[in-house]
């Protein structure tokens, strides 16, 4: 478990908010990206934002376009998790595929604020912030070991040994 701040937003963070659709077509690095993220929502926040902290929002997180991005963009910040009352469809996968964890949690998303510190347990379904303690579903193992891996690729290089 790591800590982190709470980056705390609303219902409905779609993802031109998150990854500003002009740059799709680009080919950035990852830090490129990351200096990106949320720039239409939040522009402080890629100069400020700390690997481990965690994105707190709302209802439909990631809805919009299925842009991949939206997750890569966040996961190369250093976002530990996002956590949501509810996902978009296509942006949960996106993330699991891309290796950044997003768990529905409305509780902590009703108690929770921005600045907040938090820890979470994957395995074991705990978020951990100021003594108090909010659960969801454990994370399978399976998708414990693609988040491991940093990803659906790699998890699949790894298990079938590609080269």
């Amino acid at each position: 478990m790591s800590k982190g701040k709470v980056w705390k937003y609303g219902d409905d963070v779609n993802t031109d908010v998150i990854y500003a659709g002009k740059y799709t077509y680009q080919q950035l690095k990852p830090e490129e990206m990351a200096a990106r993220a949320l720039e239409d929502l939040d522009p402080g926040f890629a100069k400020a934002v700390k690997p481990g902290d965690v994105i707190v929002a709302g209802k439909n997180f990631g809805c919009g376009s299925s842009r991949e991005q939206a997750a890569a963009c966040l996961r190369a910040a250093g976002v530990q998790a996002v956590v949501a009352k509810s996902f978009a469809r296509i942006y949960f996968r996106n993330a699991i595929n891309l290796g950044l964890p997003v768990l529905q949690c409305a509780e902590a998303v009703d108690q929770l604020n921005a600045g907040d510190e938090v820890e979470i347990d994957f395995a074991g379904g705990k978020i951990l912030s100021g003594g108090r303690v909010f659960t969801f579903p454990p994370l399978p193992e399976s998708v414990i070991g693609i988040l491991e891996a940093g990803g659906l690729l790699e998890w699949t290089k790894k298990k079938h040994q590609f080269r």
